[in-house]
């Protein structure tokens, strides 16, 4: 994974901005940043920056935001079992079989009991943020819900149906993780025919999440809230409304937060009504429940607010909100990384090195292969190494253990 790191968001930025022909100063107000901004980031003295700051960036580069911050594209390799393989993934999703008209699989496929089992197992493997497991078990699982559908009729293939969207929504969050965007579209398109032929009516609204997360990691900012509003709108909870549809709802609307604050500071007032509605409806929901793989509730809405605060700048406030979130280890692992990234990003601003680099740390313990994908992290990792005097450290150590060079 090291040659996806061998240059900065800087040297990006820089090497795109020549490309355009334009100077620091007449990017920063395409993109509507300050001239400081782009100086420091072009130069190495700033490694990290925040998501909307790159998104205003991107776009005023005509690129996606996945060109400048250098996410993995492969999954990593492993000696001690079957490699993950992207291409698998990719055949998977998209099969030469259905162009051919033949069975890709003339076995008898599992049992609707056996399927969700193993999506179940997936999603567990997901949420802990073990990428390779998931490469390799991940185009099986896809492969054994098609042919269930296949095989099975009635109630039964509704079911397998089922199984076969949420396994496509799992291969499009993995595959956009790779920078593999197209791939991971094709993933939801047919994760939403697979949903409408499904018993679930729900899994068009989880669906709807997953996309609005896909165009948020893609810069389709704007697509991303309005297809998460829309589909939040349709839900239209009330005082007697399921708590599966209250946590669904809260998520959506979660989605469509974080595609706004994305947008710049002039949005940053629809974010505060979307988190106030949020919080209104993780509190009526009670302890944080997990609904389709995704959590929802008092905790997540709590980790969110962090997220934001820190995207606003405001790190004051997110280091004094990161304090209160209650139920923290009710969230799966990913989710509990990602916390302690934003904390360690609110510390880093603050340059409290120390205190950042032991959110880091608790950080890599949650999910430590997922830290080892995670962009925002391994940037601030090396940005706070590089601002280390002493040749061994907590955060040099980490940074060996991320495999970042230099």
């Amino acid at each position: 994974m090291r040659d996806e790191y061998e240059t900065s968001i800087g040297d990006r930025i820089g090497r795109l901005r020549d490309r355009r022909g334009l100077t620091q100063e007449q990017l920063a107000e395409a993109a509507g940043v300050s001239v400081d901004t782009v100086r420091k980031l072009e130069q190495n003295r700033r490694l990290t920056a925040r998501m909307s700051t790159l998104n205003q960036l991107a776009r005023a580069l005509d690129v996606d935001v996945s060109a400048l911050v250098g996410t993995p594209t492969t999954f990593e390799a492993k000696a001690d079992e079957d490699a993950p393989s992207v291409l698998a993934l990719r055949q998977a999703v998209s099969p030469v079989s259905d162009l051919l008209g033949e069975d890709e699989d003339p076995e008898d496929p599992p049992t609707i009991g056996a399927l969700r089992t193993a999506l179940r197992s997936t999603e567990r493997v997901r949420r802990e943020g073990r990428m390779g497991s998931i490469g390799s078990t991940l185009p099986q699982l896809i492969r054994d819900a098609r042919a269930a559908v296949r095989h099975h009729h009635g109630s039964e293939q509704r079911a397998a149906y089922a199984v076969l969207a949420e396994a496509y929504q799992v291969a499009a969050t993995t595959l956009t993780a790779l920078r593999k965007e197209d791939a991971a579209f094709t993933a939801m398109e047919r994760a939403g025919l697979a949903a409408r032929r499904s018993d679930d009516p729900r899994l068009e609204a989880i669906g709807a999440s997953t996309l609005a997360w896909i165009f948020t990691k893609q810069g389709r900012l704007e697509d991303a809230r309005r297809v998460a509003l829309a589909h939040a709108n349709e839900i239209e909870p009330g005082f007697r409304s399921a708590p599966v549809d209250l946590s669904l709802w809260g998520i959506l609307l979660l989605r469509a937060a974080t595609a706004t604050v994305r947008q710049g500071e002039h949005h940053y007032d629809r974010v505060e009504d979307l988190l106030r509605m949020a919080t209104a409806a993780a509190a009526s929901v009670g302890a944080d429940r997990l609904d389709y793989a995704t959590p929802f509730g008092p905790a997540n809405a709590g980790v969110a607010k962090v997220n934001f605060l820190v995207e606003m700048e405001k790190n004051h406030e997110a280091v004094t909100a990161a304090r209160t979130v209650p139920g923290l280890a009710s969230l799966p692992p990913t989710w509990q990384a990602r916390f302690h990234v934003d904390r360690a990003l609110a510390h880093a601003d603050l340059e409290q090195d120390g205190r950042a680099t032991r959110a880091l740390l608790a950080a890599e313990q949650n999910a430590p292969e997922w830290m080892r994908y995670h962009a925002t992290a391994r940037r601030l990792v090396a940005e706070l190494r590089g601002r280390e005097r002493r040749r061994t450290s907590p955060v040099t150590d980490l940074a060996q253990r991320l495999h970042l060079d230099g």
